[in-house]
């Protein structure tokens, strides 16, 4: 009897043992997909709905589309018919730069093109209470001598490079990628644009030195709008290549690499030619609105990054920055609106950089840097905590907008919580700033921070003032505890979860059966 049990108990452990050998994949473990309570919360009970109407299985594969002009990140899904049908829109709630790809270390650039996420870029310990690696740079980026790291998804809704959400909106997308690589999804695809591809957006940006990398993309874009299926991604000869397959022909599939010549390879007919009829389509339509004088946008270099028009509206003082305002609508009537998650009172609305602005002569449009390699290639390190404790931060209006909009040389997101500060530094007065370059910023923020009063930028008698102390930077308690408070979900929907095929009973969070079992 003891020698039955005693076999017994060894199988079992052998049995945990080998699962566990199997969800070590993927450059980190599938384990660490749900490694703690934030990160094994479920798909909220809306969402389960929402798939149910839509006929898809919980488990099935994603796949997310990012825009910067429109601030909004979108998660499509797999139904049961094969094709990706939209489940969600999500507004950004901070990205940082311009419109146009990322191409230094420290640029401040939100990256633009086509990635991968495996299991292994998830990030349940993430600083920023959850996240993941959007895989940048990948081999065309690599091609050019792009630099740059950790350039994530997060929550937070701070970014200097990154795409920011509200941490109850990242508890919803990890959730969605957790169960389709718990489906037996290798990695989902993630396609981040400059802007919606559309005929009138292309026509405003016409003149942008972006456009022939924008148009590039685009064509990558056209495959799953005709398609609505997952583009097969390849590159050589320093472009992107969608949805080839080897000759008629050829024995072999065609290989690629970035920095070397094509391979032979062909597009599927039946693909090609959906695509040649929707860019025939939007060249039509291009050259009508071009032909009637549509404004060319204007490039607003200075002005650093974006944020949905939903979040704007809550935040003094706010702006989209470089995402558009919705139409017909104003911040004012936005701000009677619900906020889709907990905007973090160290949040900054974009403004503009005043480096930026400084830097370029006063008669010279700022040009967008498109292909050009770095000079050196540095090795990437996590954000300073001094560059995050100034985010928290607060002064004078020109003094301080710069140290307030967390300007640094560093990408962001760092995979560790930032130590906080222990002492306050007195604020010293500022220099004294040249005539010209004071009218000059001062200009720059009329210009791009909406409902500013001017009247407060008139001359006024120098009054000796005491500085004001800084105040102290509220230490972030959220990772501190070991069981972190979890965040309600955005979704608002039945309190119970509709069963659906492919979902497993919700049991303890902590059940090895309950989060692996689907895993093959």
């Amino acid at each position: 009897m003891i020698s039955r049990s005693l076999a017994r108990a060894l199988l079992a452990s052998v049995a945990l043992l080998t699962a566990s050998v199997l969800l070590a994949g993927c450059d980190t473990d599938q384990v660490s997909l749900a490694t703690n309570a934030k990160a094994n919360q479920p798909v909220p009970p809306k969402l389960l709905a929402a798939m149910v109407e839509k006929d898809m299985d919980l488990q099935s594969p994603i796949l997310v589309r990012l825009f910067k002009q429109e601030a909004e990140l979108e998660v499509w899904k797999q139904a049961r018919n094969g094709q990706f049908a939209l489940l969600k829109t999500y507004p950004i709630c901070r990205w940082s730069g311009d419109l146009g790809p990322k191409v230094r270390e420290g640029d401040r650039q939100a990256p633009e093109g086509f990635y991968s996420i495996n299991p292994g870029q998830m990030n349940p310990q993430s600083a920023y209470y959850l996240s993941f690696n959007t895989g940048y740079p990948n081999a065309f980026d690599k091609a050019l001598g792009r630099t740059g790291s950790q350039l994530m998804v997060h929550g937070d809704c701070s970014s200097r490079g990154c795409y920011a959400m509200t941490d109850e909106q990242i508890a919803e997308i990890y959730s969605l990628g957790r169960e389709s690589f718990f489906g037996g999804q290798k990695a989902f695809q993630l396609q981040a644009y400059p802007f919606k591809m559309t005929p009138v957006n292309m026509a405003k940006h016409r003149n942008n030195p972006n456009m022939p990398f924008w148009k590039m993309i685009k064509e990558g874009y056209d495959h799953f709008e005709v398609t609505r299926q997952e583009p097969k991604v390849d590159f050589c000869e320093r472009k992107y290549v969608f949805d080839a397959t080897k000759t008629p022909d050829a024995k072999r599939d065609p290989v690629f690499d970035a920095s070397a010549k094509c391979p032979a390879y062909v597009i599927p007919e039946n693909i090609a030619s959906a695509v040649r009829d929707k860019d025939a389509r939007d060249q039509v339509e291009y050259n009508k609105l071009v032909a009637k004088g549509t404004p060319i946008a204007r490039m607003n270099t200075g002005i650093d990054g974006g944020m949905n028009k939903i979040f704007a509206s809550k935040i003094p003082e706010g702006s989209t920055g470089l995402s558009e305002n919705a139409e017909g609508s104003t911040l004012e009537m936005l701000a009677m609106a619900k906020a889709p998650g907990t905007i973090p009172g160290h949040v900054n609305p974009p403004k503009p950089n005043l480096d930026a602005v400084a830097a370029t002569p006063a008669n010279q449009e700022p040009v967008v840097a498109v292909s050009a390699p770095a000079a050196t290639t540095r090795v990437a390190a996590a954000a300073p905590a001094s560059e995050k404790s100034q985010e928290k931060s607060s002064g004078g209006f020109f003094s301080n907008l710069g140290r307030k909009m967390g300007l640094g040389t560093a990408d962001t997101t760092a995979t560790t919580p930032p130590p906080q500060a222990t002492a306050s530094v007195a604020p010293t007065a500022a220099p004294a700033t040249p005539p010209t370059a004071t009218s000059r910023l001062k200009a720059a923020v009329t210009r791009f921070v909406p409902g500013r009063d001017t009247s407060k930028d008139a001359p006024k008698p120098t009054v000796a003032t005491a500085a004001k102390p800084a105040e102290p930077v509220k230490p972030d308690t959220r990772l501190a505890a070991t069981r972190p408070a979890l965040k309600p979900s955005v979704s608002d929907g039945a309190s119970e979860a509709t069963q659906i095929m492919g979902a497993a009973p919700v049991v303890s969070s902590n059940s090895f059966d309950s989060r692996f079992g689907a895993v093959k």
